[in-house]
């Protein structure tokens, strides 16, 4: 049992990874577009505002892998879960799920991507419409 449960930590310590990567972007993505709208506030140029979609594109597909990462897994978490311990290799090779795993475009507009990535996406186009 002593197998299972020492993969079953290294496979979590990975979980734990992908969701604090995917914490640390939403949190660049916040600071950035911050930064790019007191720019343009500033007396800045406007176009600052057009910059912002560059790099919120790049964090939101950043961040759209990691959560395809972390579910792909918690897939094999749960596989090994399933596993007798005499079958514990250790191994932590994602293409050894019977599961597909999920596109990346599907993950993109995934739900949790989509309620903090949409409203800073309308909010720069607000910006762009109403700002002198």
């Amino acid at each position: 049992m002593d197998h299972k449960v020492n993969h079953l930590q290294m496979i979590q310590g990975i979980i734990s990874r992908m969701g604090q990567n995917s914490f640390l972007l939403k949190g660049w993505a916040i600071t950035l577009v911050a930064a790019l709208f007191a720019l343009s506030g500033q007396g800045a140029r406007e176009e600052f505002l057009l910059f912002a979609y560059v790099p919120i594109l790049i964090f939101w597909v950043l961040d759209a892998y990691y959560l395809r990462q972390e579910r792909m897994y918690i897939h094999l978490y749960d596989y090994v879960r399933k596993k007798d311990d005499k079958d514990i290799d250790y191994n932590m090779n994602l293409d050894q799920l019977p599961v597909e795993s999920s596109k990346l475009f599907v993950v993109f507009l995934s739900k949790t991507i989509l309620v903090f990535y949409l409203p800073i996406t309308i909010l720069i186009v607000l910006a762009m419409l109403f700002l002198p």
